[in-house]
């Protein structure tokens, strides 16, 4: 019977899954269910369905709501598995019976099935009140009698997803909001809004910044009241801070700070946080501003990895949004202290050419007076002189004039005033001041302008400036072929167009070449000379005027400018229109000045510009060139400079020009000057290139160069001085410091001339002493030889002579030995002469008894001795030994007795021998003639002697080879007066080689 009642159980609860084993193990009648055998059938057949369900399901059956479930709807109990099997649902669920019973009753009333998705559910599964999404389908079941018996429900929990999406939402919008802030404290207010707006995920946010260990809250949200300021609270020392900010880790904060609840009020509804967490906001702990934000955990939402991940990233979106914006006020700030700077710069420039301005005409005004005046008419050489300072003050008037004209439209205070103009018959007469100037430069200038057939509303003097600065432009970068101005209308406009055959603009500059002050590297071009805002004016002048410019380039080609003005007036301000036309009185200065400087770009032909007249301080009486004191090459592109300084040098110096540095080089290779005077700024090849060029050609390297810059300051001297030039002068400067510097490197030259030259003949000395050491050294050699097989051949006809004929010869054969001695020694000096001037010189130190070397010298000198006439005395104390080279002992023992027996004839002769300290101490004292003080350091020296060669005879050699042999063991020598006359050689040699 135990049988049958399992196999009914196991057919009830079919399948091996644990919640089928727990159904069947179960004691149902202790149940509300009753015994399992009372079940009716419908309960038997969901209940079988739901266990074989591979989704979660369960079963509410009956008023009571009787709980059964099967594995996978487990998680819906949590903790209360197993004990709510088969347990009435307002007992198992009663913390969610206020939302979910109603649900339930309903469809036990009405038998109408019930779906909701993602529906709040709050549970206690794992001790705490949770809240829970789930998407249900509750689903009827009749009983046996067609009545509603129970509740079948499939759920599916989505509180992940639910959560995730409100939790990326809330980022986004946090994202969305702070980017829009364009201050630090706009994206704490916009992060306020949007937190204070998301108590269910962030209950209250506290953000503190902290600065040397002080903390200010900056963000709080989730409080029914704002911390009192001064208080723990609003300083952050309620929270660890200071060591969440040098962790960079996130911090729990189990309990919040005591009154904490406080100021929270009902914002965070009736379950208010116990818990928080601390979160760093600065990726360096070293960063002087490091922000930590303190983030109220909801104790309804469990504190799992998923919490964690979201507010980690809120931290780092917060971070990242504070840290953009900081940035962008960074960005804002400097573009506002740019703009201001700009700004005070263009009022600077403004206010500077206004002032120059004043001057300028003071000075203009007279100049022409004078070059015009016909009654008191200036000398030919005052006229060239004034009419140069003419020339230069124009030039300035031009800059002063451009500066200004850009300020007034860079500040948008340009006064234009437009009219109605015949633009053909403007542009024509203005390019006809150029005519002159092209046919000089042997350019070709076509000038096509045919009538428009309507008057162009333009500023006169502003088209002027547009057209002249073309025309300059091109003539500036046009060195053959011809340029042509055309204007035509096409369409709604009118365009003028200024097109050269010169070098053309590479493709990477042509887009910044309407910026102010930008200059194309490396331009072939007649001039360097420029202030770089020409084109930049043309554009700022042709947009006054509604209109655009636009360029065309090839290199090796040339280039087109254009230059687009548009038909009819309704584009221009209303109250800069002229009521009609009217005469146009233009500035001849500015005229005058555009066309100045395009001839002074211009090689005069045939001959040069006639030179100024020097200064009569600086101009002597004129002498004729092969009279003069050296010869100047002058190198600048501005012919004017050119002539000056031609004018100043003249007088004094053979001067000769070139317009620039390639010009230059080609006279450099023709002919080298003394001094080469260079402008830095000049077309083909400037200052710095020609100067390159000098120092790495052997044949110019010495030639002395001085470069001339309107770069001032010490910066710009060490470059030149640095790049290898030998004088750097700024302009401007004076005739006089001109004219000093120009001698100054002349001189220099000279004297680097005459050195080199000095230095050429003590190298030929040396070669040729050289020579005559190896000569010695080989004839010495030679010698030997012969003088040996002498000596042998001596000895072999003494031997082989018969005592009678011995006895006879006996004198002649000892001088004949004594002779070829002599010789031998004579070799020997020569010999060591070679050596020790050719450092060929070499010790063998060995150990030497010195006593018993210096004795055997003394035996084998003592016929020299006894020959002159001197009785020697030794005085040695004990054995000596030293390591020495023992053959270059006994030569200097044998040259100072040698030196004593030649000097000290008839006279005593004394040899010491002895130790000083760790030296030996070797003496030869003599009573002879003695040596002068003034000559105890010169008879040490080759072929030197205290007295007359003639007299005592000798090479003077023996001395000097004996110092040497001294000083190569490491010793000394020296020469005294003896007592009573004579003079006494000391040695001081070391024991020990070094």
């Amino acid at each position: 019977m135990l049988d049958a009642m399992e196999d009914r159980l196991e057919k009830l609860f079919p399948g091996s899954s644990q919640m089928a084993g727990r159904m069947r193990e179960k004691d149902w009648s202790q149940t509300l269910l009753g015994p399992v055998k009372q079940w009716p059938q419908s309960l038997r057949t969901a209940v079988s369905v739901m266990l074989a369900a591979p989704e979660p399901a369960l079963i509410y059956w009956g008023r009571e709501l009787v709980v059964l479930y099967n594995d996978s709807a487990r998680f819906m109990l949590g903790n209360k598995h197993p004990e709510g099997l088969g347990v009435s649902f307002k007992v198992v669920f009663q913390e969610s019976w206020t939302i979910l019973g109603p649900l339930l009753e309903g469809v036990l009333d009405t038998g109408e099935a019930v779906h909701h998705e993602n529906l709040l559910v709050p549970l206690v599964r794992f001790g705490f009140l949770e809240d829970c999404y789930f998407t249900f389908a509750f689903i009827p079941t009749r009983d046996d009698d067609a009545e509603v018996g129970g509740i079948f429900i499939i759920v599916t929990d989505t509180t992940a997803q639910v959560l995730g999406a409100r939790r990326l939402a809330l980022v986004r919008e946090l994202s969305l909001r702070t980017a829009l802030s364009e201050t630090v404290e706009g994206v704490f207010r916009a992060a306020e809004d949007v937190l204070g707006q998301s108590t269910a995920d962030v209950p209250f946010c506290l953000l503190y910044e902290l600065r040397a260990e002080r903390a200010r809250l900056v963000v709080h949200t989730g409080l029914a009241q704002a911390p009192t300021p001064g208080d723990d609270l609003a300083e952050g020392r309620a929270w660890p801070l200071a060591e969440v900010a040098r962790s960079r880790h996130e911090q729990l904060i189990e309990q919040l700070p005591e009154g904490f609840a406080t100021l929270l009020g009902g914002a965070a509804g009736a379950q208010p946080p116990t818990r928080a967490l601390a979160l760093s906001l600065s990726d360096a702990a070293e960063q002087e501003s490091r922000l930590v934000l303190v983030v109220g955990l909801n104790p309804r939402i469990a504190l799992g990895d998923d919490t964690r991940s979201f507010l980690r990233l809120l931290a780092r979106q917060f971070a990242t949004s504070i840290e953009s914006t900081r940035a962008l006020e960074e960005k804002t700030r400097r573009a506002a202290q740019l703009a201001a700077l700009d700004r005070q710069k263009t009022q600077f420039f403004a206010n500077v050419s206004h002032e120059l301005r004043t001057p300028l005409t003071l000075m203009l005004g007279p100049l022409e007076d004078a070059l015009t005046d016909l009654r008191e008419p200036l000398a030919s050489s005052q006229h060239q002189r004034v009419a140069l300072v003419q020339r230069g003050a124009v030039r300035l008037l031009k800059l002063v004039n451009q500066l200004l004209e850009f300020t007034r439209l860079e500040t948008g205070r340009a006064g234009a005033r437009f009219q109605p103009v015949d633009l053909a018959r403007l542009t024509q007469e203005l390019a006809g001041h150029f005519e002159s100037a092209a046919h000089r430069a042997g350019l070709t200038l076509s000038v096509d302008c045919p009538s428009l057939g309507e008057p162009f509303w333009v500023d006169p003097e502003a088209w002027e400036r547009i057209v002249f600065n073309l025309l300059s432009n091109a003539f500036k970068f046009t060195l053959e072929g011809g340029l042509t101005v055309r204007l035509r209308l096409e369409a709604d406009a009118g365009v003028l167009s200024v097109r050269d055959t010169g070098s053309g603009i590479p493709l990477e500059a042509q887009p910044r070449l309407f910026q102010r002050f930008y200059r194309v590297e490396g331009a072939q071009g007649r001039s360097f000379e420029g202030s770089g805002i020409g084109l930049s004016l043309v554009q700022e002048l042709t947009k006054l005027h509604g209109g655009e410019v636009g360029v065309w380039s090839r290199p090796g080609e040339g280039s087109e400018f254009t230059v687009r003005i548009p038909r009819g007036h309704h584009h221009l301000p209303a109250d800069r229109l002229a009521s009609g036309s009217s005469t146009v009185a233009r500035d001849a200065f500015q005229r005058d000045s555009f066309v100045q400087e395009v001839e002074g770009w211009i090689p005069a032909v045939p001959g040069p510009r006639p030179l100024p007249p020097v200064s009569p301080a600086l101009a002597p009486e004129a002498r004729p060139p092969s009279a003069r004191d050296g010869r100047i090459l002058v190198v600048d592109d501005n012919a004017d400079l050119r002539a000056y300084l031609k004018s100043v040098l003249e007088p004094h110096f053979e001067v000769e020009t070139a317009e620039d540095g390639q010009a230059a080089l080609e006279s450099l290779r023709h002919r080298v000057p003394d001094v080469v005077v260079s402008d830095v700024m000049m077309p083909r090849l400037g200052g710095f290139g020609l100067l390159r060029a000098l120092r790495s050609d052997p044949a110019l390297r010495a030639t002395p160069l001085i470069l001339l810059s309107a770069r001032a300051g010490e910066e710009a001297s060490v470059e030149g001085l640095e790049a290898g030039a030998d004088d750097y002068l700024v302009k401007p400067f004076s005739g006089r410091e001109l004219l000093a510097r120009v001698q100054t490197q002349l001189t220099m030259y000279r004297l680097r001339g005459e050195a080199a030259l000095q230095l050429g003949r003590e190298l030929a000395l040396k070669e040729a002493v050289q020579a005559r050491d190896d000569f010695l050294s080989v004839a010495s050699h030679e010698l030997k030889t012969p003088l040996t097989g002498l000596k042998l051949h001596l000895e072999m006809l003494e031997r082989m002579l018969p005592a009678p004929v011995r006895a006879q010869v006996s004198e002649r054969l000892s001088n004949t030995r004594k002779q070829a001695q002599r010789i031998s020694a004579l070799v020997e000096s020569l010999l060591d002469v070679s050596q020790v001037a050719s450092g060929r010189l070499q010790l063998h130190h060995e150990s030497t008894d010195v006593m018993a070397l210096v004795a055997d010298c003394l035996a084998q000198g003592r016929e020299e001795l006894e020959r002159a006439g001197c009785t020697l005395t030794f005085e040695a104390r004990g054995p000596l030994h030293a390591q020495v080279d023992p053959v270059r002992l006994e030569q200097l023992v044998r040259n100072l007795l040698s030196n004593a027996a030649r000097y000290s004839a008839e006279r005593p002769v004394e040899l010491q021998l002895g130790e000083a300290g760790t030296h030996l101490r070797l003496a030869v004292v003599d009573h002879g003639m003695g040596v002068r003080s003034e000559d105890r350091e010169r008879i040490f020296g080759r072929f030197e002697r205290a007295v007359s060669a003639r007299r005592f005879g000798g090479l003077g050699l023996g001395l000097w080879v004996a110092r040497q042999v001294v000083e190569a063991h490491g010793g000394s020598i020296a020469v005294t007066d003896t007592p009573g006359g004579g003079a006494t050689f000391t040695v001081l040699l070391p024991r020990r080689a070094e």
